[in-house]
């Protein structure tokens, strides 16, 4: 990063299964420059449609074991029986280049995360009620039932955590939800710590110009 380079703002985004967090994401980066999402690496096996290096870094329980001992992973947990975690050096080499980064992980990994990075901005989306959630799961696993009451099981405790967050999504209107992700993003941008050096080199403008009139009187 340069001298005048601001840094990124680290952006972490959890919701309950169902919640429509990963639309919102997808959406907001397809949206807005300078943004990326952290691509998690997970145990689990890709889901239809889902494709490698893309959603999800797809590896082995043994190969995500070895990160882990290798102290590579910025955050992990254990979710619904499957392992995810986030590369701490992809992380910081984005948030060094002034890319706001995104990360899309669960309320564990969020607490981990922001020990580390106090600074982070956290975000959490609900449903807007359990019967919608439970539609959206319905919806859009087709009827599958694998691991559907797990993941209810836990959204009752995952939606407890919302008070620990930054920002609330209500994901009513997904519309809605989006812009408000985005406004998020780009108020982030405008806090006065991360301008301040603009702030600074503008008033050196300014006091340029009125020592030189001073000097010309």
């Amino acid at each position: 990063m340069t001298n005048d380079q601001m840094q990124g703002s680290l952006i972490i985004i959890s919701a309950p299964s169902g919640a429509g967090k990963t639309t919102i994401v997808s959406e907001v980066l397809r949206r807005l420059a300078d943004v990326r999402a952290s691509v998690s690496y997970t145990s689990r096996a890709p889901r239809e449609g889902e494709e490698h290096s893309k959603h999800y870094h797809f590896v082995t329980r043994a190969e995500f074991e070895a990160m882990i001992g290798r102290n590579e992973l910025l955050e992990w947990a254990e979710v619904h029986g499957n392992l995810y975690g986030t590369s701490r050096v992809y992380v910081n080499q984005l948030l060094d280049s002034g890319l706001d980064v995104i990360l899309t992980i669960d309320v564990q990994g969020a607490a981990l995360i922001r020990k580390d990075f106090p600074e982070a901005v956290t975000v959490f989306v609900l449903p807007p009620s359990y019967d919608a959630m439970l539609d959206r799961l319905h919806l859009r696993d087709a009827g599958k039932t694998d691991g559907l009451e797990l993941r209810l099981h836990n959204a009752e405790a995952e939606v407890a955590q919302y008070e620990f967050y930054d920002y609330l999504i209500v994901n009513d209107d997904l519309e809605q939800a989006i812009q408000e992700f985005a406004a998020i993003i780009l108020a982030e941008r405008c806090r006065r710590q991360k301008r301040a050096a603009t702030a600074e080199n503008i008033l050196d403008h300014f006091r340029e110009h009125f020592r030189r009139k001073k000097i010309n009187a």
